[in-house]
């Protein structure tokens, strides 16, 4: 894996008040990890992780949205998931994937879903705009 210089921030496209940049920065307090977003070449793709360790031992992938809940965040809540069984699975040295879901989107976790990322060994969190912490389902 080789990572792409990038003449961005170490935030990259998360602007200083995004909620994303919030998310990523309470995850890494609740895990004790400095992470940041980050373009990693694979031997077959370019990927944006939205969140991974200096050591690459710990990729987060975030679900943000905000507002009233639609079912379509179920969709986003899934491709995250498979995505993070990739990278865990891909990104040499990665042994922990971490899906971190705004307060709103939580509902999309219900029934199968937090059964599935529990079973694949992803870890979930929820974040309540203060901080991230283990999901409850």
């Amino acid at each position: 894996m080789t990572e792409v210089p990038d003449a961005r921030s170490d935030w990259g496209r998360f602007a200083p008040d995004s909620v994303e940049r919030r998310m990523l920065d309470d995850t890494g307090t609740a895990l004790g990890l400095v992470l940041r977003p980050r373009t990693v070449v694979l031997d077959r793709a370019r990927v944006e992780v939205e969140g991974i360790d200096a050591d690459d031992r710990v990729v987060v992938q975030l679900v943000a949205n905000q507002g009233a809940y639609k079912p379509a965040w179920r969709n986003k809540v899934m491709a995250d998931l498979f995505k993070l069984l990739w990278l865990r699975q891909s990104v040499p040295g990665a042994e922990r994937a971490v899906l971190v879901v705004a307060e709103p989107a939580a509902r999309a976790l219900a029934g199968w879903v937090s059964v599935a990322a529990e079973d694949l060994g992803i870890e979930v969190l929820v974040w309540d705009g203060r901080a991230a912490a283990p999901s409850q389902r």
